[in-house]
């Protein structure tokens, strides 16, 4: 039950810390700089928190898909609030 506890914790925290990159990105040009940035930001992060929890290569998957996962919730808000696409 702890694992669980702690994997959850740290798709739930790739998800929100990702929600704003995802926002920012979609306000730079694809590719450029700023996107490169908004996209990566996340995974020192991410990967401290993984390490600090003790969970080791195997729950990469899981952090990455949440990662993508707030990027792309991040981006269709952005979208909405701006009445773009």
């Amino acid at each position: 039950m702890h694992l669980a506890l702690q994997v959850t914790a740290l798709i739930l925290l790739a998800v929100v810390f990702n929600i704003p990159m995802g926002y920012q990105r979609q306000s730079c040009r694809k590719f450029s700089p700023g996107w490169w940035f908004y996209v990566h930001i996340s995974i020192p992060i991410i990967m401290y928190a993984r390490i600090k929890a003790g969970l080791g290569v195997p729950f990469i998957p899981f952090t990455l898909a949440g990662a993508v996962f707030g990027q792309l919730v991040g981006g269709r808000i952005y979208r909405k609030r701006n009445n773009v696409g």
